[in-house]
């Protein structure tokens, strides 16, 4: 079998080209899901959104799989391969982004409950195709890259969708100077790009199983899902209090993720928008351009730090590599210092150091994992970080706390997904995988459609007698008992961790 594949992707020069194309659609999707945190305080002042609203339409993405449809596309994807779901799926959320865009462009008309409806409808889809786009991605890259730079690539693959997410909120804004639709349109086309860069990897991707056709490799046959093995699954209380903990942990992030950027600008007068010339740097005669290349540079340095020391056995070489990027960094820093200072005055470029953090820290914690076999340990560490993180954002006025907070928010969101995800191997046999995750990705859609949609409606219930001075500019949101909310979730995130601890330990005895 290893000479028939010589031609394609035993040629790295060719693996690589079909990381670049096939990452199209995870750096696309995930800038589509998470934009419109940059751009709550403009879609209220543009569009006349509530908060309950703009809650409603960042959470639409959820409905579908809160039914199942997550399982749904793992069955097609089994059965009908990576070529017919990634064109079906990724052409789904290409037409939700369009909808999105085009209802926000007036489109449809301008009548608010029409251009809410339709990017209501336009979310919805998008998010059909979303997660199942994502397995697709994943499940590409086993193909080109088993036996060869596997957890390189599915890293660069991973840091790639986060870098979407930063560059999304943080960038968002900067689109959209006098309406939010440039942004809107933006994000969709990056959708259809990725699209086409899709369809370009399925020329060789035909070449590849054309060159392995005839062979079989029991190995890699797969089984595929079967009802029977849900009812096992529940009887596991170890898989039961991972789903808990995977549901409400997320439920008190990725929420909270989109409406962090406006918290900062009510709570601590950060601005939504950029000052005109401030803290900005042109490349090619654009401001947009300069802040992405920042991104990127970050972006290079966090997977630096992670994955090319990991490749060199000398330690005292290590060492020196990593102090020359430690060197490398300070100086990238204090090069940009100005502008950062500026940035950190900004609600949307403040909060897009979340995810682009995880690019660091998560595959550091998941060595950790693999090294030290503490991972429900992590677990419980990282919940009362959580619950550390939004006490601070929720109770204290002071600034420093709210950087603080937002830095623990960051580290917990790594600490929780690196020790999570790989205990779920360990509770779950093989064969019934992906029966496992498709039940907690299910399930935990429906504690983040919970919380997109509630923080939004809890917003606007406990600020109602000055909803109208607030949208006048006059006074600020009060977000005290929508982030109180996201504390409980951590309170019984570390109840959950703790319970899975000595689960855990029972299970081994």
């Amino acid at each position: 079998m290893n000479k028939i594949r010589q031609a394609l992707n035993s040629s790295a020069q060719m693996r690589w080209f079909a990381l670049f194309l096939i990452s199209g659609l995870t750096f696309a999707t995930y800038w589509f899901q998470d934009f419109y945190g940059g751009l709550k305080p403009l879609m209220e002042s543009g569009m006349g959104f509530t908060s309950e609203e703009f809650g409603r339409l960042i959470g639409a993405t959820t409905i579908a799989n809160m039914a199942g449809m997550i399982i749904i596309g793992g069955i097609i994807l089994d059965k009908w391969g990576i070529r017919f779901a990634g064109l079906l799926f990724g052409v789904i959320a290409a037409i939700g982004g369009a909808l999105s865009a085009m209802a926000s462009t007036g489109f449809f008309g301008y009548e608010h409950q029409t251009m809410l409806t339709v990017m209501i409808v336009g979310r919805i889809c998008f998010g059909v195709g979303l997660e199942v786009t994502c397995v697709v991605v994943t499940r590409t890259i086993v193909k080109w890259f088993k036996g060869y730079e596997l957890a390189l690539a599915m890293a660069i693959n991973m840091g790639l969708g986060r870098l979407g997410s930063a560059l999304g909120i943080a960038v968002a804004p900067d689109l959209s100077v006098n309406s939010v639709s440039p942004a809107i349109v933006f994000a969709a086309t990056l959708i259809g790009i990725a699209i086409i860069m899709f369809i370009v990897y399925l020329i060789f991707d035909v070449k590849l199983d054309r060159q392995e056709e005839g062979v079989i490799n029991e190995s890699e046959t797969k089984e595929e899902f079967k009802f029977s093995d849900i009812l096992k699954l529940i009887q596991n209380s170890s898989f039961i209090y991972i789903t808990l903990l995977c549901t409400v942990f997320y439920a008190a992030v990725f929420p909270f993720i989109q409406y962090a950027a406006d918290l900062f600008v009510n709570k601590f007068g950060f601005s939504s928008t950029l000052p005109e010339g401030a803290g900005s740097i042109t490349l090619f005669g654009s401001t947009t351009l300069g802040t992405v290349s920042i991104y990127i540079g970050l972006f290079v340095f966090a997977l630096s730090f992670t994955l090319i020391p990991a490749q060199v056995k000398s330690r005292s070489i290590k060492r020196i590599i990593i102090l020359v990027i430690v060197a490398l960094f300070v100086a990238f820093i204090y090069a940009l210092k100005d502008t950062f200072a500026v940035w950190l005055k900004n609600g949307p470029k403040t909060t897009s150091l979340i995810p682009l953090g995880t690019i660091l820290f998560t595959p550091i914690f998941g060595n950790y994992v693999d090294k030290k076999r503490k991972a429900a340990s992590l677990m419980i560490l990282g919940s009362i970080l959580l619950v550390f993180s939004h006490i601070s954002l929720a109770m204290f006025q002071n600034v420093f706390m709210g950087y603080l907070g937002l830095f623990c928010l960051g580290i917990a969101f790594s600490l929780v997904p690196a020790a999570m995800w790989p205990s779920v191997a360990k509770i779950v046999p093989e064969s019934r995988l992906g029966t496992a995750y498709a039940i907690m990705f299910t399930i935990q859609n429906w504690g983040l459609g919970l919380f997109f949609w509630g923080i939004g409606a809890v917003l606007d219930l406990t600020n109602r007698d000055k909803l109208t001075a607030i949208r006048a500019g006059e006074e600020t949101y009060d977000y005290t008992i929508p982030v109180l909310m996201l504390v409980v979730c951590g309170v019984i995130s570390v109840f959950i961790s703790c319970k899975l601890k000595n689960r855990l330990i029972e299970d081994k005895n």
